[in-house]
């Protein structure tokens, strides 16, 4: 077996190259059939065959390079699909091993698993626990919201296995979060799906990722559609279930989705601050105190999530996994010389160059910058280019918090 090194120069002391990867070892394969899954249609689109699984020696390279292309104190490794528990305990277990073989002395490896739940069982839990895995664990709220989208494949609900997979997480005290897809059908019950999260699944972290796909997905990229015939904010092919809608008929409303964080910071505010992390309101205040954000959609730049699929094939991002963003293959190449290659580098910078006016000079810039890219489906007002397609619901949100991120600095002794 070869294994490659890296040609990354060393950098003056106190710096640090640091990443993320979301690694995808049985590529886009599921035992079940979301309505709305983004990466399903993978399989067919990069050729991958049934059933695909990451070789052992794929997976010691990929283990060997994160860890060495890496100099912080930390690594976080993140296994995700598909349904990553398909590949069966044991390739974790190689996992966990790989990690102690290759890790450097004083550095702290993580891992972290998103799965649907409906194979987890004590088995599971029991390795989950012992190792020290955070687990995300995929649920949209109570059961008739929850089923309305996420299906098994022969078109049965799937609640109930999500349902009992939080039981066994608590039951073994497996620390997990709740991530919730914001949809075209949930997103108008903000605070029932956010009490039956907290309250009823019994997590102290909730995820929320919005739901939001052009209906041309499968076929082509992000950033590569034509947008000359985009439609403008606020018109009705702007927004889901119009017959010439440019999004998905299941991709959330815009402005729902601003009602929807709206009612649930409301809550979370009221009942919950401080005991309840909830990913987009934690990276809200740490950037009111002029700190960097916690999440890539809400950042100046993007470029530090990559994907690494069971191939060893390496794309700019998990939500760019198109033969477009196909930046090298481990197999070939260091992932560490991937990660800060010039091209890498271009991606997540133009998330920041590429911005329309309207986003330059918006109130909220340093609390948005644009959210994710792949979002940024329609025109401004003004008949500009790559404005995102959540832009009203986020302005929404953010003006609601306005009073509320004042009061928290100052609580929090951020702000005189």
């Amino acid at each position: 077996m070869t294994l490659l090194k890296s040609n990354l120069p060393p950098l003056p002391k106190g710096r640090h190259y640091r990443y993320h990867v979301m690694a995808k070892p049985s590529g886009s394969e599921c035992n079940i059939d979301c309505d709305y899954c983004f990466y399903l249609h993978k399989a067919e689109l990069l050729e991958h065959p049934a059933q695909a699984r990451m070789s052992d020696e794929t997976l010691e390279s990929y283990i060997k390079q994160y860890i060495e292309s890496q100099t912080g104190k930390e690594v976080i490794f993140s296994w995700q699909g598909g349904e990553p528990t398909l590949m069966g305990i044991a390739f974790y277990q190689e996992v966990v091993d790989l990690q102690k073989r290759y890790a450097k002395p004083g550095q702290r490896i993580e891992n972290d698993l998103q799965t649907n739940g409906i194979a987890l069982d004590d088995d599971w839990a029991i390795f989950l626990k012992k190792n020290h895995f955070l687990v995300g664990l995929s649920i949209d709220g109570p059961q008739e919201l929850h089923d309305f989208y996420r299906k098994t494949r022969n078109g049965k609900p799937t609640f109930e296995y999500v349902l009992n997979a939080s039981k066994l997480l608590r039951q073994y005290e497996v620390p997990f979060a709740a991530l919730c897809v914001v949809n075209r059908q949930n997103a108008k019950y903000g605070k029932a799906v956010y009490r039956f999260l907290v309250d009823e699944i019994g997590t102290a972290r909730v995820q929320f990722n919005p739901a939001v796909e052009p209906r041309v997905f499968k076929e082509q990229a992000p950033g590569k559609l034509d947008f000359s015939n985009a439609p403008l904010q606020d018109s009705p092919s702007a927004k889901p279930g119009h017959p010439l809608s440019i999004v998905t008929d299941w991709s959330v409303d815009a402005d729902d989705y601003g009602q929807f964080l709206c009612d649930v910071w409301d809550e979370w505010l009221a009942t919950d601050f401080g005991r309840v992390h909830v990913n987009l309101f934690e990276t809200a205040v740490a950037q009111a105190a002029g700190m960097g954000a916690q999440t890539c959609t809400q950042a100046e730049f993007c470029g530090k999530g990559l994907a690494v699929e069971h191939d060893g094939q390496v794309y700019s991002c998990d939500h760019f996994v198109y033969p477009e963003y196909r930046i090298g293959n481990i197999k070939v190449s260091h992932l560490g010389d991937l990660a800060f290659s010039a091209t890498q580098e271009k991606f997540g910078m133009d998330k920041r160059d590429t911005l329309p006016q309207q986003c330059k000079v918006c109130d909220y810039l340093k609390m948005c910058w644009g959210e994710c890219p792949k979002n940024r489906l329609i025109r401004t007002k003004d008949g500009e280019a790559g404005l995102n397609y959540l832009c009203s619901g986020l302005i929404h949100f953010y003006k609601h918090i306005d009073a509320d991120l004042v009061k928290i600095l100052r609580h929090l002794k951020l702000l005189k």
